[in-house]
Parts: structure tokens; C-alpha cells; sequence
């Protein structure tokens, strides 16, 4: 009787040790890794600023290298950049190499939306930028934000105005971003195709109140070497005075895991979002 009940109480203790090993188990293995989603989304707002900061440096018209004022008006071509270059010479094709620095390039400067930049971005151009079928290629030399070295080719096509008159961008990017060590290290690739609508300040000088609604489609790798798709399932909303989406949703999912659904927001003019997986809701901090 009494081994028996040693038998009984043996496996009770072996029962519950099984138990509590799939509990913890269980906890242990929850999806909660939000880093693809943080690395996917530090290529979008990097690749985007590129095209703005082209935007606001042709509208300046300039032709020889200066220091930098767009009517008054401090963007992102603030005193940062050392200078703009812009080669007109050879008829409709342009070429236009932008440099930040503080004092020279190698040196960063702390710009007026808050990142450190230095190096330069090129951009080469045939035809006027509003023009239907024009083509802006953009790369970089020696260019780093926050430290990040950022490379790669970002390709803009005018493809006209669409049927509420606002002008359509098409942009495809296959480009990559080595973290510094200090942002954690490790190499961002990515590629996206993108359209981009041009839906307000269009008939402004003012380059702060331009606004675009961003839609398409992305895959890459994060820092850690793990792969993921992007699909944006609500319109990114994109206001050139604020430094990050004001707005809209899309659907990240990294390679073996459930996808990730990110969303910024209602048009708060911040660096927060917020990561749903499974149900459960993390916030994120943008950079």
C-alpha cells in the first residue's frame, strides 16, 4: 500500500513537471520580436527622406556649390549641406551631387530633422521633374544618417497625373543599410516597389506642407540576417514637415513567423507605432 502511494505521488510530480515544461515553454516561445518590423521600417522613412531632400535641393535651382536657403525656408537642405552642385551642361540631362557635413563630409552634422548625416547624394535626371515620363536615379557616396551607411540604387518615374489631377510617382528601390555598432550593427537589404501621390503643397513654394500618400510592396532582410515581405495595406501618409509617417498601415512577414501588422497612427506628428502580433500590441519607437 505504501509503495503504491510513492508510485501515485512519483507520478504526480512527473505530471506537473510536464505541464509547467509546456507552460514554460510555451511562454518562452512567444512571437513578440519586433526587429524586422523596426529595420523595415528604417529603410522606408531613409529611402523616402533621400527623395524629399532631392525634391527640396532641384527646387532650388541652384547651379554651383553654396550654402543653402529654400526661400527663407530651413528644411532638411538646411546648413548641413556644405553645398549642391548641378550640372545643366548637358541639355536635358542633369546631374546633381548633394554633400552634408559639418565643415567637410567625413564630419556629421546634426540637421534640422534631427539626424546626423554626412557624405553625398547624387542624382541624375533627364527632362523637367513635373514632366510625365521624366526619370530621377538617385545614388550615394560615402553617405551615412545616424551612422547608418546608406547604399543602393532608388529610381523615380513621373507617370503623370492621375484622375483626381494629383501628380503619380513610381519608385523602385534595391538599396541596403549597414547599422553602426552602435545602432546595433549588422546589414538591412531591401527592395520595394512604390507609388507615390502627390496630394498637397503641389502648388507651393513652401516645401513643408507637401504631402504624399505612399502604396506598394517590399521585401528584404533585417540586421539579423532574417528575411521578411512588406505589403502596405492602408496608405502611407507622408507630411514633408513631420520627420515620420503621420499615418497608415501595412503587413510585415518575416520568413517561419506570423505576420506582423504596423501601424502609425491617426496623424499625430510623432515617432511612435505600434507592432500586432497575434493579437498583441507592442509600441515602437521610430528612428
Amino acid at each position: 500500500m505504501k509503495s503504491k502511494n510513492v508510485f501515485k505521488y512519483l507520478m504526480v510530480v512527473a505530471i506537473m513537471g510536464m505541464l509547467f515544461t509546456s507552460c514554460k515553454k510555451k511562454q518562452d516561445d512567444t512571437d513578440n520580436d519586433t526587429s524586422a518590423a523596426g529595420d523595415n521600417a528604417l529603410a522606408e522613412g531613409t529611402y523616402n527622406d533621400v527623395h524629399n531632400i532631392a525634391d527640396e535641393a532641384i527646387n532650388m535651382n541652384l547651379t554651383s556649390y553654396m550654402p543653402v536657403s529654400n526661400n527663407g525656408e530651413k528644411g532638411i537642405c538646411s546648413s548641413c549641406v556644405l553645398g549642391i552642385l548641378i550640372d545643366t551642361t548637358s541639355g536635358l540631362s542633369h546631374t546633381m551631387h548633394i554633400t552634408f557635413g559639418n565643415t567637410a563630409s567625413t564630419a556629421n552634422c546634426l540637421c534640422a530633422d534631427g539626424r546626423l548625416r554626412r557624405g553625398t547624394i547624387n542624382v541624375s535626371w533627364q527632362g523637367h521633374y513635373r514632366d510625365q515620363g521624366s526619370v530621377h536615379t538617385i545614388t550615394f557616396t560615402d553617405y551615412y544618417v545616424n551612422d547608418n551607411q546608406i547604399l543602393g540604387t532608388k529610381t523615380v518615374t513621373n507617370m503623370g497625373r492621375n484622375s483626381a489631377g494629383h501628380l503619380v510617382f513610381s519608385i523602385n528601390v534595391n538599396g541596403s543599410i549597414i547599422k553602426s555598432a552602435a545602432n546595433g550593427g549588422g546589414t538591412i537589404t531591401w527592395t520595394s516597389t512604390r507609388q507615390r501621390e502627390w496630394i498637397g503643397g503641389e502648388s507651393s513654394p513652401t516645401w513643408s506642407d507637401d504631402v504624399y500618400l505612399i502604396t506598394g510592396s517590399a521585401s528584404g532582410t533585417n540586421a539579423h540576417g532574417n528575411t521578411f515581405t512588406a505589403q502596405i495595406t492602408i496608405p502611407l501618409r507622408r507630411e514633408i514637415g513631420c520627420h515620420h509617417f503621420v499615418s497608415g498601415r501595412f503587413d510585415l512577414t518575416p520568413t517561419g513567423k506570423a505576420t506582423r501588422t504596423i501601424d502609425f497612427g491617426n496623424g499625430a506628428c510623432d515617432d511612435q507605432a505600434t507592432v500586432t502580433i497575434n493579437g498583441n500590441v507592442y509600441n515602437i519607437t521610430l528612428h
